[in-house]
């Protein structure tokens, strides 16, 4: 049986990405073959604010100037 899957190497310990269908002492052969470093894409600026669950009044994008410049609390629902 041949199985390929990607794996990180965490200094001592190569640890795969999936489950193996082994049985515990089965020996193997691994050939070791280094993947290029995945660039991250940058996350847009509306995931972001979705990440923060962020709560505010419900009328905040109308009147955003009115709580950015007032000095009174901003009322939350």
């Amino acid at each position: 049986m041949t199985q390929t899957m990607e794996a990180v190497f965490d200094g001592r310990y190569l640890l795969p990405d999936e489950e193996l269908d082994l049985k515990s002492n089965t020996r193997v052969l691994i050939t070791v073959q280094t993947l290029p470093v995945a660039k991250a894409s940058p996350r847009s600026f509306l995931d972001t604010a979705r990440s923060m669950n962020l709560v505010g009044p419900t009328d905040w994008s109308e009147n955003f100037d009115n709580y950015l410049h007032s000095h009174t609390n901003v009322p939350t629902d």
